[in-house]
């Protein structure tokens, strides 16, 4: 089966949007898939398709990884997506982003962020059956993503590239192998990215990301905001020595810089490739998996416990489990908090506006004593209805112009419960 051939291509986000349309040399875009409306799509990703612009959507959500199996309306919802911008495949990561509720008799917590899932057998087997159950419900091929990872669960039976062959083994998903997120692993985990690159089936990668970062205090932060490192384009020219990849993607997601930077990454991104020179890609067969029998409910059951307390060391100030590095555990719990306000400032950008320079600390208090629960706009009315129930802002009109825009967004239900306990609070 010869996988699309996609060329070079940038993420498309709103912000650049301008800048996307008129970079010369962008052959595809991806577009987080979340972000999208399949009735309302935005003017410029309707122009690019026009012009014959492949859009692919990258979903952030669904938590394949995780001990549940793969809600039903948010994969219907992908589907949605690609059918409204006609997209050849669809991609997820490897990650779990929710974890407790029923099966765990613990409270249902999100991490708003992706997480790493434990390199086992039982996560293996819950990921495959995950990854067959989402590939029967989309219209296109699937391609998984490997993530970065600031912590490293205890007790792992594989490495990277072993985890992502066998999972390619067994259910024929395709791969998107993200070069920064090894090079993120080299440094905050100690993975080799040579051995991983050496160890995966090149010849099943649907595409490539290639993005920024920084250290600090000996972390590499994977931020999307800083240039290309060499680092990760040395990693992109040895994968393209070995496979010419169908399709590689700069992805930018803030601190925006000039059309000529970005022009520049692209074209740095392409030479590499180049450098690489592997030559075309040749036919990749998914491999024949026999049916495989139901994942025993005991084996989401462990994965389930063992996440649910990972996340909830992480958002609910639990105890760190055993195995996990204190002091690692306490920099992605703080970089979950960073990432939950920097996205609610996006969804609500209100609510910085109103609070100015304190939205920040304000937010990172509260996030301190209410983790998540149920998506980033509950989130920011949550956190408005808190700072309401406090009295804050203190000065009265930031105070109004928060209980407007909160009254304004709470929604009919919502309003009359929320508004017995904030609006009649005495």
């Amino acid at each position: 089966m010869t996988l699309e051939r996609l060329g070079t291509g940038i993420g498309w986000r709103p912000e650049i949007a301008d800048i996307v349309e008129r970079m010369p040399g962008i052959d595809w875009v991806e577009v987080v898939a979340e972000n999208t409306c399949p009735g309302h799509l935005p003017e410029s990703l309707r122009r690019l398709r026009e012009r014959g612009v492949t859009v692919v959507p990258h979903g952030v959500s669904l938590g394949l990884g995780g001990a549940d199996r793969p809600d039903e309306d948010r994969l219907g919802a992908l589907a949605e997506r690609v059918a409204a911008l006609g997209s050849p495949l669809v991609t997820e990561h490897i990650a779990f982003v929710r974890a407790g509720g029923p099966r765990t008799a613990s409270p249902a917590l999100e991490a708003g962020h992706l997480l790493p899932v434990p390199r086992t057998r039982d996560t293996l087997d819950v990921l495959c059956e995950n990854v067959r159950i989402a590939q029967a419900a989309l219209p296109v091929p699937l391609a998984v993503e490997n993530i970065a990872a600031l912590i490293s669960w205890p007790g792992e039976e594989m490495t990277e590239g072993q985890f992502l062959y066998d999972l390619v083994d067994r259910t024929g998903v395709r791969l998107l192998i993200d070069v920064a997120n090894l090079h993120t692993n080299h440094v905050n985990r100690g993975e080799d990215p040579a051995e991983a690159l050496a160890e995966l089936p090149v010849e099943a990668i649907a595409y490539v990301h290639v993005a920024g970062g920084f250290e600090r205090d000996g972390v590499w932060h994977d931020s999307h905001a800083h240039p290309v490192p060499p680092a990760v384009l040395e990693l992109l020219t040895g994968l393209a020595s070995r496979v010419s990849p169908p399709g590689v993607l700069l992805e930018r997601d803030e601190n925006f810089p000039e059309p000529a930077e970005l022009e520049r990454e692209v074209a740095a991104i392409r030479a590499a490739v180049a450098a690489g020179g592997a030559g075309a890609g040749g036919r990749w067969e998914p491999p024949s998996a026999a049916p495989a029998p139901e994942v025993p409910e005991a084996v989401r059951q462990r994965l389930g416990l063992a996440q649910a307390s990972v996340l909830s060391s992480l958002v609910a100030g639990t105890p760190v489990p055993e195995g996990f590095d204190g002091v690692r555990m306490g920099v992605q719990a703080r970089a979950l908090a960073a990432k939950r306000a920097d996205v609610v400032a996006k969804v609500a950008p209100e609510l910085p506006e109103i609070l100015g320079e304190g939205y920040r600390a304000a937010f990172l208090a509260y996030a301190q004593e209410r983790p998540m629960a149920g998506g980033y706009r509950r989130d920011a009315l949550e956190f408005a209805a808190e700072l309401l129930r406090a009295g804050r802002p203190g000065d009265g009109v930031s105070y109004r112009r928060l209980e407007r825009w909160w009254l304004e967004r709470a929604g009919a239900a919502p309003r009359r419960s929320l508004a017995r306990r904030v609006l009649l609070r005495g």
